[in-house]
């Protein structure tokens, strides 16, 4: 199905009150299939107009298009997608990784420029966003600039939750797409990271992987929260193949050259498997539609080690080898947020008090 996407965002101030709109119609440009606003906080234009793509193109993939086309009065961003232009700026090169993981779920995306006065059904409802963020400025200060950083805006906060214990993972097995229960212990893991993430409260959502051991973590948490836990396939862990159930150093034995330079490059499968760059493309993905659903709020993630290693690594834009220099523990607690104008930080990793 095809489907063309219009899409506009604005910032009164530039940096200041910011929002986007986004319009989603048929082929023949009839019909709305779907339209989506909202504020983002303090933000440039050009950072409202990114999260104006992205939430067009998340919404597109909902209603299940398989071809887009897109039009925007921001040369820029069309340029830039278009890859004709670079994004120079860290955080328009940020946005612009996020948009294109995005297209790439697509079979083909087309850029357009288009003057504003065509593009006024999403201006319109940029606009009303910015209305929107402007009489709440309570709203869209709600964690002020950081002090370091200069980063601007409310971020939308990620707690990013690891699942208890498995027998595979009691015994240092790999782990991925295979089904493993909780054990007993990692149950009582499970519920004393919910009460632990209960008194702390303020969380507005649970997502989680699909596999059992990560749901039913998850579901603790979520009914300690009062909350119900939403599936993102996109947070499944590595596939690992042939080497699924196998120990780090029955895999080596059974593949010894691949398994090596596996360790070392991030592109490389293990047999019928995944690669962790693979993993990054839909963390990515992740990351952005969690960021357009959630703007401002504080979400709990549900995942397994390599998905979430790779969301502190997108944070701290740190190269490849933090993902077997960081130890991350069964239940353990992570935070990582992410700003508006494209900025992050984190602020916790493997924090595990709550399970002695």
């Amino acid at each position: 199905m095809k489907v063309l996407i219009e899409a506009d965002g604005g910032s009164r101030g530039n940096p200041g009150p910011a929002g986007y709109g986004c319009v989603v119609w048929s082929a023949d440009h009839e019909t709305v299939l779907g339209e989506y606003g909202a504020s983002i906080g303090i933000a440039t234009n050009n950072v409202a107009e990114y999260r104006g793509l992205i939430a067009g193109l998340e919404e597109a993939g909902r209603l299940g298009a398989t071809e887009v086309g897109v039009s925007m009065d921001s040369k820029l961003v069309v340029e830039q997608m278009a890859g004709r232009w670079k994004a120079k700026h860290p955080a328009m090169a940020e946005l612009l990784q996020q948009a294109r993981a995005v297209a790439s779920t697509f079979d083909s995306v087309t850029y357009q420029w288009i003057p504003r006065e065509r593009n006024s059904h999403a201006d319109r409802l940029a606009n009303e966003a910015m209305d929107a963020a402007a009489e709440a400025p309570s709203e869209a200060v709600a964690v002020p600039p950081a002090v370091w950083t200069g980063n601007q805006g409310a971020p939308t906060r990620m707690m990013l939750l690891r699942h208890g214990q498995t027998e595979f993972s009691r015994q240092r097995r790999y782990s991925g797409r295979g089904n493993p229960e909780l054990t007993d212990t990692g149950r009582g893991q499970a519920e004393a990271a919910a009460r632990h993430l209960a008194q702390r409260g303020g969380i507005d959502a649970v997502i989680t992987s699909p596999l059992r051991r990560a749901h039913d973590t998850a579901t603790a948490a979520a009914r300690a929260l009062g909350l119900e836990a939403t599936v993102d396939d996109d947070l499944i862990e590595t596939d690992f193949g042939a080497w699924e159930g196998l120990t780090f150093a029955e895999a080596r034995e059974r593949d010894p050259d691949l398994h090596g330079n596996w360790l070392r490059d991030t592109s490389l499968r293990p047999p019928a498997g995944e690669s962790f760059d693979d993993v990054q493309d839909r963390v990515v993905r992740l990351r952005a539609r969690i960021i357009t659903e959630h703007p401002g709020q504080t979400v709990l993630v549900v995942s397994h080690v390599t998905p979430i290693k790779t969301m502190l690594r997108l944070a701290l834009d740190a190269g490849t080898s933090i993902l077997h220099r960081l130890h991350l523990d069964l239940a353990s607690l992570s935070i990582a947020e992410f700003y508006p104008d494209g900025n992050a930080s984190v602020r916790l990793v493997n924090q595990t008090s709550y399970l002695s």
